[in-house]
Formats: C-alpha cells, sequence, structure tokens
C-alpha cells in the first residue's frame, strides 16, 4: 500500500502511508499528517509551536466488507498569531465524529436504495449511527427551502397515527416538491409557513385544498388576494361518502330479502366509475340490478355520475350552469344526505368553479401522501417526528425504493 493508494481510494489528500495493520477482521490504516495540514485551525496560520498529539480513530469507507479504520495523529499547536491553543484540523472528519466525511458520504448513497437498518447491519454500525447522518444531510438540504419562487401551491393533511394525529403539508405544485410540514390541521398550524413566506417576494396565484374549514380561513387571512381552488379529488371523495351513507341506510330500512341481496356488496361498484367496472365478475349487471330496486340509490347514484363531468366543461360559464342545476337537483331529490351535499357544494361553489381560471389540483400531494404512507410502513413508525418531517420534505427526490 502506498500514499497514492490512500488518495485515491479514501480520498486522504495531505497524508501519508506509514503502515496497515489487520485487527479482528478491521483493517487499520496509521496515516500521518503532512505538514500543509499543521496549521490553526481558526487563522490557518503556521506560525505555531507543537504540543504534542493526541491519537485519533475514524471509520472511513469499507473495503468489500472488512470494516477500514484510519489511525491519525493529532497534532495539538499553539498559534503564535491568535494565541489560540488547539488540535489541528484534520479536514476529513468533523471534530468529535468517529467517521470519515468520505463514510458520511457512502452511508447516504447506500441509504437511497436500502432501508437505514439494512445499512447498519452491512457496515457493521449502529441504527442511530445512520439515523444521524441522514438526518443531518436532509436538515442541511431541506431545513429552510426557499420559497421566493413559490405561484401554485396545495395544502392537505395525512394521518400519521391513530388518534387523530396528523401532519399538514405544503407542496409546491411545479416542482412536487414538500416545502412545508406542520403537526395538525388547524388555521394554527400553517402560521409558521404563512411567517416565513411574508419574507419572501413570492406571488402565489391559487392554492389547491380541500375544504377544510381550517385551511380556508387560514389561505383566505394570510393571502386574500389569492384565488382558492377546492380539488375535486376531495368534492368527488365526499360524494362518495353520502352514496355509502344512503346505501347503508336504504340496507337497514329494506325488507325484501330480493332487495336486500341487490344492495348487498355493491358499496365499491357504486363508487367505481362505469368505464372501470369488471365485466368478469359481472359487476354492471350487480349495479344495474341495485339500481332498478331502489330509487334512492339510483337518484344517487347518477347524481354522482353527473357531479364528475362538473370538471370538463368548455368554459367557466357552462360549469357554472351545470353547478347550478346539481345542486337543484340534489335539493329536490328529498334525500338528505344529497340535499346536505348540495348545501356544501352551494358555500363552496366559488372555489369548485376556481378550476377554471387555475387548472391546478391536489392530486401530486395525494401521490406524495402514498408515498408517505408507505415510507411510514416500512419505519414501523417514528419516534422522532422531526425527522420524519424531514424525510417527508425530501422524498419527492426519492427515485428508489422508500425505506426507513
Amino acid at each position: 500500500m502506498s500514499t497514492s493508494f490512500i488518495y485515491h481510494a479514501f480520498g486522504l489528500r495531505g497524508y501519508d502511508y506509514v503502515r496497515q495493520d489487520f485487527i479482528a477482521g478491521n483493517i487499520i490504516l496509521k496515516v500521518q499528517p503532512k505538514d500543509g495540514l499543521i496549521r490553526c485551525p481558526c487563522c490557518h496560520s503556521r506560525n505555531i509551536i507543537r504540543h504534542g498529539f493526541a491519537e485519533r480513530w475514524v471509520q472511513t469507507v469499507p473495503i468489500g466488507f472488512k470494516p477500514v479504520w484510519l489511525v491519525i495523529p493529532e497534532q495539538r499547536i499553539g498559534c503564535r498569531n491568535c494565541g489560540v491553543i488547539r488540535l489541528i484540523d484534520i479536514q476529513i472528519a468533523e471534530p468529535r465524529r468517529w467517521y470519515t466525511k468520505a463514510f458520511e458520504r457512502y452511508t447516504l448513497a447506500l441509504a437511497k436504495k436500502m432501508t437505514i437498518q439494512d445499512v447498519a447491519d452491512l457496515l457493521g454500525v449502529g441504527w442511530d449511527t445512520i439515523k444521524s447522518i441522514f438526518k443531518r444531510y436532509l436538515f442541511r438540504r431541506f431545513a429552510k427551502p426557499k420559497l421566493g419562487k413559490l405561484k401554485y401551491i396545495a395544502i392537505d393533511e395525512i394521518s400519521v397515527r391513530k388518534g387523530q394525529k396528523y401532519l399538514t403539508l405544503v407542496m409546491d405544485l411545479e416542482s412536487g416538491a414538500v416545502f412545508f410540514v406542520g403537526e395538525g390541521r388547524s388555521r394554527e398550524t400553517l402560521m409558521p409557513f404563512w411567517n416565513r413566506l411574508k419574507k419572501t417576494r413570492a406571488k402565489i396565484e391559487a392554492v389547491a385544498t380541500d375544504m377544510n374549514a381550517g385551511y380556508i380561513s387560514a389561505v383566505m387571512e394570510s393571502l386574500p388576494d389569492t384565488a382558492i381552488v377546492f380539488d375535486r379529488f376531495h368534492v368527488v371523495k365526499l360524494m362518495n361518502e353520502k352514496i355509502t351513507q344512503i346505501r347503508r341506510q336504504l340496507f337497514r330500512e329494506l325488507t325484501s330479502p330480493l332487495e336486500r341481496k341487490a344492495v348487498k356488496g355493491t358499496r365499491w361498484i357504486l363508487l367505481k366509475n362505469p368505464e372501470n367496472l369488471d365485466e368478469s365478475r359481472d359487476e354492471k349487471q350487480r349495479l344495474d340490478e341495485a339500481l332498478r330496486l331502489n330509487k334512492s340509490l339510483a337518484t344517487a347514484y347518477y347524481l354522482k355520475e353527473d357531479l364528475r363531468q362538473l370538471w370538463s366543461q368548455p368554459d367557466k360559464a357552462t360549469a357554472k350552469k351545470v353547478i347550478a342545476d346539481w345542486i337543484a337537483r340534489a335539493e329536490a331529490s328529498e334525500i338528505r344526505p344529497l340535499q346536505v351535499m348540495a348545501r356544501t357544494l352551494a358555500a363552496h361553489r366559488f372555489g369548485i368553479l376556481a378550476y377554471y381560471d387555475h387548472l391546478i389540483s391536489s392530486g401530486p400531494i395525494e401521490g406524495t401522501n402514498n408515498k408517505i404512507k408507505t415510507l411510514k410502513r416500512q419505519a414501523y413508525g417514528y419516534r422522532d417526528t422531526e425527522f420524519f418531517k424531514l424525510r417527508i420534505m425530501g422524498i419527492h427526490e426519492s427515485k428508489y425504493a422508500l425505506a426507513g
């Protein structure tokens, strides 16, 4: 082994190779800092007095499956210029770290392909070590994202654990990056984001969100001139909930065995789009039979299908007529869940119709939510909430299998 080898293999610039040892399956490389590194760590002066040294061991990238340790005589110096007495900066490792910067980079590269536990097992180190390296990287990379170029954003929440524990996400719809993760789903949750946004020159043109009252009031208060676009996914989801409610209520009221049989097990068939019905399972026939026997269910189903057409109108003026007609028909149906849905749409029609001014939705954030669920599942939960939030903020760059 030579000085040239340790430079090319481990990036040890400014070191001379001294010797190597093999202890308990570990490769031990003793290296010596060149005179260029023996200088004041504060003012970088070479006008120093040497006060002995302390031997420092740091782990670097492995060779095969063999851990590699560098043994470095870390010189203690007194600076004649600035007067400090300190250990020199060995440059290849941060102060008080027992591993090199190269080891950190190697760890991060593995963590993008493997779980944290797998990386820890492969390198023979603790899970907490890999997690702390990963967390520091995520903090440097994503803790304070630049907000000045934001134009279209989406706000949504995700459930992180049982007991109504939620996180609120704010996504840049143009880049797909999550710029903020807050605990809870109230108006107050978004305050830190608004405070940061006010310090920038960002001109938010529209916000896509669901009909969460807290989010709506937060946007109206902090961005009074910004359009709110209620996401079609959430509107249709709300309508699907009404369909399910009507089906359950009907099933309880039905006394005819034939009608009960026709309605039983049709929940997902009713919620499916007609083009997605599975003919091999006779789903279309089962749907037709259920609708034929139950007028209320048929009314709700056809209104659901009509509602889907709201976002495919040629212009906003036509969409206004469509939603007005839908609300009138739902109110006239005398079916309470549909009447409730009609009042909800009437109260929020401004944000539904805003889609025709800004063709955005929170669909991309729903995709991110699915990634987060996978991340959470594979990690078996996160006790370190800050680490979990940082991982979410970096999830748009995750082109690898998500893992904890």
